[in-house]
């Protein structure tokens, strides 16, 4: 038969109770229990901000490397931007050449062309010289038939302003009998008869092909009209 003590048992309880509330009220042991957790709780603060560093740092490092790549894209943007800008501003420059070779074109070759397209067709109309300084024009000739003198000028200043300010003076003169311009085998010369005449023009203007057409005077008209109206009424009324 089995035989237990239970006397003995409930002692021991009470002696180990005991014990555990004297480690417990020991104050040595109170502060080895607060460091421990103290330290414990040290050790998680530090691990939590390591990992929360690192993280912190990994996504700084993954933001900064995209913008090393904006950057670079960037780079490689304005470069092909500024190599645009330069094949730009060498057409530009190609461009005003062009543009000031053309306003430098006023060589005789293109004021003969534009004076031989405004000539009138009259057979005895003759040039005697042209003359350009400056793309100030002077031309001057004579022609027998005085109609012809003025359609030339007119010609000349409504031509869409590649010819400006254009003055028309002519004058009436008698041509001089030249003999050594006839053949003696035709016969005499009569200088007895009376001497052909001619009007001898003087035309001075401006060449300028680049100028903007000036525009023409509309209202020049009406008041000549209006002029002319108005004489025959005053000398009606005198």
């Amino acid at each position: 038969m089995i035989k237990i003590n239970l006397l003995s048992s409930v002692t021991d309880r009470d002696h180990t109770a005991a014990v555990v509330e004297e480690r417990v009220t020991n104050p040595r042991a109170r502060s080895w229990v607060l460091l421990t957790a103290v330290f414990a709780l040290m050790s998680l603060i530090m691990v939590f901000d390591y990992v929360s560093a690192n993280s912190a740092h990994a996504s700084a490092q993954t933001e900064l490397d995209k913008q090393k790549q904006i950057a670079a894209q960037m780079a490689a943007i304005n470069k092909e931007q500024a190599e645009l800008q330069k094949k730009i501003n060498d057409t530009q420059t190609r461009i005003d050449a062009i543009k000031r070779l053309r306003a430098a074109q006023q060589g005789p070759v293109a004021v003969l062309s534009e004076i031989n397209q405004r000539l009138p067709s009259v057979a005895d109309f003759r040039l005697e010289s042209i003359e350009q300084k400056s793309g100030d024009l002077t031309i001057t000739g004579h022609s027998p038939n005085e109609a012809a003198v003025t359609q030339f000028g007119r010609s000349l200043e409504f031509s869409s302003g590649l010819f400006l300010n254009v003055n028309l003076e002519t004058e009436r003169a008698v041509v001089e009998i030249n003999p050594m311009d006839y053949d003696q085998t035709q016969g005499p010369i009569d200088t007895t008869g009376k001497k052909p005449e001619t009007v001898k023009f003087k035309v001075k203007c401006k060449y300028a092909p680049l100028a903007p057409p000036a525009p023409a005077p509309a209202a020049q008209p009406q008041q000549q009209s209006q002029a002319a109206n108005a004489a025959p009424n005053q000398v009606a009324q005198k």
